[in-house]
């Protein structure tokens, strides 16, 4: 995370005017994203660790018409092969597909064929959207798998694992907007700040 904050420090300047102000914001909750992200580490859960997916997001379903298949089960790329085969919480996956619905509804924003004009207001429809599946998709995951053993009993280690999961991905997804696509660095700066406002 640290090295991410740097990296967005250093490419600040970089950024369009538009959004750097609200890049200086999640700058600015870098002490409480640590904090909230320390939470896990300060609690012991009853949930079970699992083989993941590990790179789990909407590009990685493939719908059949009658059922989803779900796809390239190697993990996040970018991590070394033996990261990748440790067991984790399943709620890292469930954070990783909340995350890419906030993907999905900005990259049809940003479709040639829409108006610039038109952009800044459907931004908040867009935010609305993407809130409502995450949370669709959290409400349907968590009745399918009522009483597994990967599933936290207590509600406040699943919402403080929830949340930690979250911003991790989010964090980075910041790292890797700005070394790929540096123009996309705000949905993960908006996404913070959404988990931020809505804890």
């Amino acid at each position: 995370m640290r090295r991410t904050f740097t990296l967005l420090e250093k490419k600040l300047p970089d950024l369009s005017r538009v959004f750097r102000d609200e890049a200086k914001e999640v700058l600015g909750a870098e002490q409480e994203i640590l904090t909230r992200e320390k939470r896990l580490l300060d609690r012991r859960t009853n949930a079970a660790k699992i083989r993941i997916h590990g790179d789990y997001h909407l590009g990685q379903l493939l719908y059949t018409g009658k059922d989803f298949v779900i796809l390239d089960f190697e993990g996040e790329p970018a991590r070394p092969l033996s990261d990748r085969k440790l067991k984790r919480s399943a709620l890292r996956d469930v954070a990783g597909m909340m995350r890419s619905f906030q993907y999905a509804a900005y990259s049809a924003l940003w479709q040639p064929a829409m108006r610039k004009e038109d952009v800044p207001f459907l931004e908040h429809w867009a935010d609305l959207w993407y809130r409502q599946m995450s949370s669709v998709f959290l409400e349907s995951y968590l009745k399918t798998t009522t009483g597994a053993i990967f599933i936290p009993k207590n509600s406040d280690d699943l919402q403080i694992m929830l949340e930690a999961y979250l911003l991790d991905k989010a964090v980075y997804e910041i790292g890797y907007e700005l070394n790929h696509r540096p123009s996309w660095v705000v949905i993960p700066i908006r996404g913070i700040k959404h988990i931020l406002q809505s804890a």
